[in-house]
């Protein structure tokens, strides 16, 4: 294995399943998407690199890289996180916990039933609506409406919608 491409697969790994969230804004981008500046937010110019580890190749040899990895994973895993991961649904693979454009509804997102351990789909939204983040009164109206404080579980619309909002 590389030493570019174990640094690649850690900066995914550690960042959340691909995507980082500004500390400062919340502005969330794919890792893909940022380019060489991967860890400063591109809408308010804050430097997250920061709040992930990286692991410096060259110091170390790759067994202990790789076990790195292996108890990074563990970590997520017995911390119940939700982290971005892909499963199938209906004979296709799908990334759970992504909101995406809809077919139904405006949105949807892939996640997986704790009850059942299988994975549904969450659809959410209005069509042809538009979300006003920016205006705080609308905002604030919303998020009282819909009881934001505590959203529901995340197999049900309410907890997206909240979570866009």
């Amino acid at each position: 294995m590389m030493k570019g491409s174990i640094k690649r697969i850690l900066s995914e790994a550690v960042a959340y399943g691909g995507s980082v969230l500004c500390d400062n804004c919340g502005w969330t981008w794919e890792i893909s998407d940022a380019g060489d500046d991967k860890y400063t937010c591109h809408k308010c110019g804050y430097d997250n690199s920061d709040e992930y580890d990286e692991l410096d190749v060259e110091d170390d040899d790759e067994e202990d890289f790789l076990n790195y990895l292996k108890g990074y994973t563990t970590e997520l895993n017995e911390a119940n996180c939700n982290c971005v991961f892909e499963a199938e649904y209906k004979g296709r693979e799908v990334k759970l916990g992504k909101p995406m454009q809809g077919d139904v509804k405006k949105f949807k997102v892939y996640v997986k039933n704790p009850k059942t351990g299988k994975v549904i789909k969450v659809n959410f939204g209005q069509k042809g609506m538009v979300i006003k983040k920016d205006n705080p009164a609308a905002r604030k109206s919303f998020r009282a409406r819909m009881n934001c404080d505590n959203p529901g579980p995340r197999t049900k619309a309410n907890y997206w919608s909240c979570r866009k909002w």
